[in-house]
Order: C-alpha cells, then sequence, then structure tokens
C-alpha cells in the first residue's frame, strides 16, 4: 500500500517506475509472475519464487525501493511543494519520506491451487468492485486483460505454465 493510502500509483509515470522495479526485481530473484493489479493505493502481485531458497523481504524490498527512490527524485525537482505528502515524521524529530507504507508490505504463502485462483480472480475483481472501470478486464493496469487475451504486449510476462491447474 502507498503511504497513508494514498493514490501515488493514480499516473502512468509511477505505475511504469513499478513494472520496471518488478522486472528487474523478476530477473534478479527468478520469480514467476501469475497475476497483478495496480490500484491507485496499492497493489497486488501474486508470485511464485523459483528457487528453492529466498527471502520474500528483499523481492519485496527490491520491488518497493526503486520506486521510491524514483518518486521522490522526480518530486523534488518537478513538484517539491508536493513532498510535505511523503512525510512522515519520526518520534525522534527526523522526517522520513515514504512511497509506500511502512513495513514490509502485506504477503501470505498460497499453499493450494483453490486458494492461488481465488486471490488471482480477487484481485482481478479489485478494480470493477471499486468502480474504475465496468468489466475486469477494462483495466490496463492488471493481468486480467491478459487472462482475457484483451492485450497485445504484456506487460508483464505471466508464465501461466507453472501456475496449478484451476479446481
Amino acid at each position: 500500500s502507498c503511504f497513508h493510502r494514498q493514490p501515488f500509483l493514480n499516473r502512468d509515470r509511477p505505475r511504469q517506475w513499478l513494472l520496471d522495479s518488478i522486472l528487474t526485481a523478476q530477473n534478479k530473484y527468478d520469480f514467476a509472475i501469475w497475476a497483478w493489479v495496480f490500484m491507485p493505493e496499492h497493489v497486488h502481485l501474486v508470485i511464485w519464487p523459483r528457487q528453492p531458497n529466498y527471502e520474500i523481504k528483499r523481492i519485496l524490498q527490491s520491488l518497493k525501493q526503486p520506486v521510491s527512490l524514483r518518486a521522490i527524485a522526480f518530486i523534488k525537482k518537478q513538484t517539491p511543494v508536493s513532498i510535505r505528502l511523503l512525510e512522515d515524521p519520526q518520534p525522534n524529530g527526523k522526517i522520513s519520506l515514504r512511497f509506500w507504507q511502512r513495513g514490509g508490505g502485506y504477503d501470505r504463502n498460497l499453499r493450494s491451487g483453490e486458494h492461488i485462483w481465488e486471490k488471482i480472480e480477487y484481485i482481478h475483481r479489485n478494480p470493477a468492485e471499486r468502480g474504475l472501470c465496468e468489466r475486469v478486464d477494462d483495466w490496463e493496469w492488471s493481468s486480467a486483460k491478459d487472462y482475457h487475451k484483451k492485450r497485445g504486449v504484456q506487460l508483464l510476462p505471466l508464465d501461466l505454465r507453472t501456475i496449478p491447474h484451476r479446481p
């Protein structure tokens, strides 16, 4: 989630930064992408690490940190007055700048094909249920368009060969 659930992902520029960050992290940590959606103030990503030993903390950090750094640099240069939206006062008086909520994020292990498909359907429905689009495959910033074969070139490469079959 974005800091204080602010709609930092409501424009194409930060969404593109996030796409770039995911692709870089995927190359570094070797994970399959099964589904994703970018909402204005949060992201859902269903991945499957291909390596037996991985640290989800490192994967999440590699997804989030580059976006934060680019956003902060952009805001400082282009719209410095907006930097206040990122300010997080610390108990010691220091001000931290945050694009994302504090902490590592909300991750969970999906242990069955049924649970995986429930989450994929949930995240694909998210934009329509929020009124951002009429049908799930209308939202540009989601893998639903790829699942329904309504996009030419995928924004993020899905590896549907590795996903468990639908129960």
